[in-house]
């Protein structure tokens, strides 16, 4: 993807959280391309050593770091290592995120903690850790994921609902909270999402059909905006979630 020199993240470390939904590959590739250094935090068995090895073979800089990110000493660890090493973090993406799909009625109380700890408690960690560090620093960006959830209900899903909802309102207060302090905190706001390449079968989707893109997205459909959100042109930004859903939330 050409990389606007406004938006170049040459000189820059960018420290993105993984998860096991395949995305992390393509966003932290997308900002090593941008020039950025990039560190990925997650669990071994996420796709984050996947990301880093990517970047790696390609010639740009990454680092894996193992992290538990729900566990606030191995939180601050990551982050006390990616500013030890690359000497700050420039750009955060808390990109860890796992689906949950149940009827409220019968989900356990263990079940709601291990989706908020994952989804809202690990966002809440990182933005902690290197929201000080970037206040230490005269400033920084932040960009949490999140999903059109955040603003609309679905069956099955009150769980994953509110953990997006979360994530939404932490990003929208922290977007004032720190905008005067030089630190941007934007969200992308992802609809249907598949890694699997696009197919006559489906096409036919119920899904897909309800889309008015006609498709489910892809993780290269978010870097654009990403790349954006991370660099030095997004300015003007404080607080904002961008919806990248093929037009899901514009179809009620």
């Amino acid at each position: 993807m050409p990389i606007p020199q406004e938006w170049d993240l040459t000189g820059k470390t960018a420290l993105i959280t993984s998860d096991k939904r395949g995305w992390t590959p393509f966003l932290a590739s997308a900002l090593a391309e941008a020039g950025a250094t990039v560190v990925v935090a997650g669990s071994d068995g996420s796709d984050g050593p996947e990301a880093a090895a990517s970047i790696s073979k390609q010639g740009g800089l990454a680092r894996f770091l193992a992290t538990d990110v729900t566990d606030p000493d191995a939180v601050a660890n990551a982050v006390y290592q990616a500013v030890a090493h690359y000497g700050g973090v420039d750009v955060l993406v808390n990109n860890a995120h796992a689906d949950f799909g149940k009827p409220f009625v019968d989900v356990t109380d263990e079940e709601w903690h291990t989706a908020m700890d994952f989804n809202v408690k690990s966002t809440f960690l990182f933005c902690r850790a290197v929201g000080r560090h970037m206040l230490d620093r005269g400033g920084g960006r932040i960009v949490n994921m999140t999903s059109g959830l955040a603003v609309r209900g679905l069956w099955n899903s009150a769980v994953a609902c509110a953990g997006h909802g979360a994530v939404h309102q932490l990003t929208s207060a922290l977007g004032l909270e720190w905008a005067r302090n030089n630190i941007r905190v934007n969200g992308i706001g992802a609809g249907w999402m598949t890694t699997e390449p696009h197919t006559e079968e489906s096409q036919e989707e119920q899904l897909v059909r309800y889309l008015p893109s006609r498709r489910k997205g892809h993780p290269t459909d978010l870097v654009g905006l990403l790349v954006y959100l991370a660099s030095d042109a997004c300015d003007f930004m404080a607080g904002e979630t961008v919806f990248i859903d093929g037009g899901a939330l514009a179809h009620a």
